[in-house]
């Protein structure tokens, strides 16, 4: 069990029967009444995010995640299939169970899946990734000094901002907490 003011972003809790990780809390003091909770909350199952407040002090039931390191094969439809590395037992997940993530993936990407009671619950992807550009406008000599950015299309079909010096065919490290461009590989 966990406590209110045990709370940290990323904890995972259950609640109502299903099973949320904690995006944001915040404490709140009112003048007379007592304290409250104020959390923001993501659905594992749905991917929804909802806002609730409890009160200072309330328990919840602290759920643990296991994590296996899986290979990314390929998608068939709606669905993206992952190969344990160790057992090579594979798993199919749905775009929904995956919602953002989907855009990070390409082909033999290892990262982590996330099973709740051998109940596949969603990936954790690495920090960054390296993907190809593969739509861009051109660049122009000089454009670097300027510090601008143009829109560009990644191999996955991701749509980012890039500096104006990247080209078609070049390789960018984008990280996948915010989606923004890091660097450039080759």
């Amino acid at each position: 069990m966990i406590s209110t003011g045990e709370m940290k972003k990323g904890v995972c809790i259950e609640l109502d029967g299903e099973l949320y990780r904690v995006l944001n809390f915040e404490h709140i003091k009112m003048g007379r009444g007592s304290a409250q909770v104020k959390m923001r909350l993501q659905n594992l199952r749905s991917g929804y995010i909802v806002e609730r407040g409890f009160q200072a002090g309330e328990k919840f039931k602290r759920v643990i995640l296991e994590h296996r390191t899986v290979q990314y094969l390929y998608h068939d439809g709606d669905l993206y299939h992952f190969m344990d590395t160790q057992t090579f037992e594979q798993t199919a997940l749905s775009a929904d169970h995956l919602g953002d993530d989907v855009q990070y993936l390409k082909d033999n990407i290892s990262l982590e899946l996330l099973t709740y009671r051998d109940e596949p619950i969603g990936v954790e992807l690495p920090i960054t990734v390296e993907l190809k550009v593969t739509e861009t406008e051109p660049g122009f000599k000089g454009d670097t000094a300027t510090g601008g950015s143009k829109p560009a299309i990644l191999e996955t079909g991701m749509k980012i901002l890039v500096p104006l010096f990247v080209d078609v065919g070049d390789v960018i490290k984008v990280d996948t907490r915010t989606g923004q461009y890091l660097e450039r590989v080759t």
